[in-house]
């Protein structure tokens, strides 16, 4: 797996947080992609947590080691697309995982997670960790 361009899970990142070392290998042999709603659920988490000042400090020594990526109309058009799909198969998953989906199919990249409903997602390269 070396070399790809990844798209990281909020999962991914928490648990890099936690256990350091866990994804060093991931981390530093690829280029790192984080969606601008994972950005936003970490922040979040922060937020929520006894150590808000600890966290952000974590968020933000992290970040100049990934590429965050925002949603666009492309993006817009394939949540919609994935929504839909989803629905009718009665297989929803939460509706952020299905921004960080549209990104992952839109630009190509393997998204690395935790949770095993991304694997509902049709043409999604998936590592499931």
């Amino acid at each position: 797996m070396t070399g790809k361009a990844v798209l990281l899970d909020t999962n991914i990142v928490v648990s890099h947080f936690r256990d350091k070392g866990v994804f060093d290998q991931l981390f530093t042999e690829n280029e790192l992609y984080l969606p601008q709603v994972a950005l936003a659920k970490l922040y979040a988490g922060a937020a929520k947590s006894d150590r808000p000042e600890h966290h952000r400090k974590l968020i933000a020594a992290f970040l100049p080691s990934v590429t965050v990526l925002a949603s666009d109309q492309d993006t817009a058009k394939l949540y919609g697309d994935l929504w839909a799909h989803l629905s009718k198969a009665g297989t929803m998953i939460p509706q952020n995982d299905i921004w960080i989906a549209g990104l992952a199919v839109q630009y190509l990249l393997l998204l690395v997670s935790q949770d095993e409903h991304f694997e509902l997602i049709d043409n999604l390269d998936l590592l499931s960790w």
